[in-house]
């Protein structure tokens, strides 16, 4: 995520095309950037209590399947923050060039590491994990009962 930070900074300073969010409204990103850390703080919140790892590179590591609270809304509340933290630094650089940031980041972390974690998930937890991914969507929202 640092990466793809610095790589948007540099597009803004060298490619600054379509100034969409100019001085002062640009600060509103200082407002976005710190609500996208809800997400995650509550995250590793939940996941402490519930004594299994927050470790992305071993969710085969887990050792119980946490659903409720912001996980209700979003199965990936870490992934989220990120890349809306990515989203808010879109608008304090102001120009429309980084936006490829956020936009690549989640193409990554969908195909690079949500992708294997889901299905470490659902060999760990079978049905329930199959359940859960029924009800919540993978980036945001509650899905309706057919």
């Amino acid at each position: 995520m640092l990466i793809f930070g610095v790589v948007m900074w540099v597009l803004n300073r060298n490619f600054p095309l379509l100034v969409i969010f100019p001085k002062p409204w640009n600060s509103l990103g200082w407002g976005v950037m710190a609500i996208a850390l809800i997400a995650p703080i509550a995250a590793l919140s939940q996941f402490r209590r519930a004594h299994t790892t927050v470790n992305p590179h071993k969710p085969e590591t887990a050792t119980s399947l946490v659903t409720s609270g912001v996980y209700a809304w979003t199965r990936n509340p870490m992934y989220l923050g990120l890349s809306v933290l990515l989203l808010g630094w879109t608008v304090k650089l102001g120009a429309l060039s980084p936006l490829v940031g956020p936009l690549l980041f989640i193409l990554l972390m969908q195909y690079v590491q949500i992708r294997p974690e889901e299905d470490a998930l659902r060999i760990r937890f079978g049905k329930d994990y199959q359940q859960y991914c029924h009800r919540v969507n993978r980036w945001l929202g509650r899905r309706r009962p057919a």
